[in-house]
C-alpha cells in the first residue's frame, strides 16, 4: 500500500477501492454519457472539500453559478453559504476558455501561492473545449496546460461528456483527456436484472492500487452518490498469504537470489491486495528471473561445499543440469507452501542423484 496522504473525495464508497482517497496535485476525470450523473459527482466531491475546511474553485463551461448552486441544494448540498468566501466560480464558454488557460489561471495560481489552504477545484464539463478545438494537436496542447496549471492548487475533478458510437468501450472524443489525467473513472448505464442501472468502473489511477471491479452505484438525497462496493481488501485478509510469501523470499534467498529481487519480493508482499493466492505469480516472476531450476537441500549443501574448497570454481545448477531440471518433461517449480524448498530427492524422477563430491566434480568436467 502506498505511504502517500490520500485526499477522500467524499463520494460515498469510492475512497474504499482508491486506497482512501486521491493523491494531492492531480486530476481526477469522470467520463459518462448525458444522464450518469457527472455533475453530481462534481459538487459531492467540491462539497466535502468545503465542509473540511478546504476552498473550492469551480470552472463551469455551461451553466451560470446561479444554477449550480440551486441544483446542488436540490441533492443536499448548500454551497450559497461558501459563495465568494471558500467558494469561487469562474464562468467561460469555448474559445473564451484559452484566455482563461493562458492569463487567468496562472495569476490565480501565482497569487495563492502564499496560502497554505488547499484549494479543490471543479471543471465541469470539460466538454465544450474538446469540441471547440477541432485540432487534436492543440487539443492535447491546451489541456496539458489546464490540467498542469491547477494541479498546483490542490487536487482538481474534471467531468467530460462521452458520445460513444456503437462497439466503442470509451467514446473516441475523450481519449486526450484520459490519457493526460491522473486518474479517470467511467460511468455507465448497464443492464442489470432487465433494467437499466448506473455502474462506475475506475479506467486508471496512477501510483494507486484500485478495484477492478464495476461498481453499481445510486443517488441519495442528502448524500449525493452512493458507490456500492467492499473494500479492496477485508482487514482480517491483508496478511493472508504472508506465510506463501515468506516461503517463497526464503526459496529465493537459498537458489540464490539478488538483494534486488529479495527487496522486489517483499514489497510484493507489502503490496498483494488480490483475494487468490500469489503462488502461481511468484512462480512466473522466479521463472522470468531466471530462478526456475528447483534446487534441493543437498545439492545446494554440496554446491556450497565445492565453492568453500575451490574457490576458483564457479559452479552453476543449470551446468550439472545441462537446463532446467525437468520431472515427466514438466519444469520443476518451487513449492512455497512447502516448509522446504523442494521436498527430499527420495523417490523423485528426473533429479540427477550424486553420491560423492569426485562424481559431481567428474560431472561438471
Amino acid at each position: 500500500m502506498s505511504g502517500e496522504k490520500r485526499i477522500p473525495t467524499g463520494i460515498a464508497g469510492l475512497d474504499r477501492v482508491i486506497e482512501g482517497g486521491v493523491r494531492d496535485n492531480t486530476t481526477l476525470l469522470v467520463v459518462g454519457s448525458s444522464g450518469t450523473g457527472k455533475s453530481t459527482f462534481a459538487m459531492q466531491y467540491l462539497n466535502y472539500g468545503l465542509e473540511h475546511g478546504e476552498n473550492g474553485l469551480y470552472i463551469s463551461m455551461e451553466e451560470p453559478p446561479e444554477q449550480i448552486m440551486r441544483e446542488a441544494k436540490m441533492l443536499g448540498f448548500n454551497l450559497d453559504k461558501y459563495y465568494n468566501k471558500e467558494l469561487f466560480f469562474f464562468h467561460s464558454k469555448g474559445k473564451d476558455f484559452v484566455k482563461l488557460v493562458d492569463e487567468q489561471l496562472p495569476a490565480l495560481v501565482e497569487a495563492n501561492k502564499n496560502y497554505s489552504v488547499k484549494t479543490r477545484v471543479i471543471i465541469d464539463p470539460l466538454t465544450p473545449l474538446i469540441w471547440a478545438i477541432q485540432d487534436k494537436q492543440e487539443q492535447r496542447e491546451i489541456i496539458t496546460k489546464l490540467f498542469y496549471t491547477l494541479k498546483q492548487l490542490g487536487p482538481v475533478l474534471i467531468t467530460t461528456e462521452e458520445h460513444a458510437a456503437p462497439g466503442e468501450t470509451i467514446g473516441e472524443d475523450v481519449l486526450i483527456p484520459i490519457y493526460m489525467s491522473d486518474g479517470a473513472v467511467h460511468l455507465t448505464y448497464r443492464p442489470i436484472g432487465g433494467a437499466f442501472n448506473r455502474a462506475l468502473e475506475i479506467v486508471k489511477m496512477r501510483a494507486t492500487r484500485h478495484g477492478e471491479e464495476v461498481y453499481p452505484y445510486i443517488f441519495v438525497r442528502g448524500v449525493g452518490v452512493v458507490v456500492r462496493t467492499t473494500p479492496l481488501v477485508s482487514a482480517e485478509d491483508l496478511r493472508k498469504y504472508d506465510d506463501v510469501f515468506d516461503k517463497a523470499i526464503r526459496t529465493a534467498a537459498d537458489i540464490g537470489a539478488s538483494e534486488r529481487m529479495l527487496e522486489r519480493l517483499v514489497y510484493v508482499k507489502e503490496n498483494w491486495s488480490y483475494p487468490f493466492s500469489p503462488k502461481e505469480t511468484l512462480q512466473i516472476f522466479f521463472e522470468s528471473q531466471g530462478l526456475n531450476d528447483a534446487v534441493t537441500r543437498e545439492e545446494l549443501a554440496k554446491r556450497r561445499e565445492i565453492e568453500a574448497s575451490s574457490p576458483e570454481t564457479n559452479l552453476d545448477i543449470a551446468e550439472i543440469t545441462g537446463g532446467t531440471l525437468q520431472v515427466e518433461d514438466e519444469v520443476v517449480m518451487p513449492d512455497f507452501q512447502d516448509d522446504a524448498v523442494v521436498s527430499d530427492p527420495e523417490g523423485e524422477e528426473g533429479l540427477i542423484e550424486i553420491d560423492s563430491l569426485s562424481e559431481l566434480e567428474e560431472l561438471v568436467q
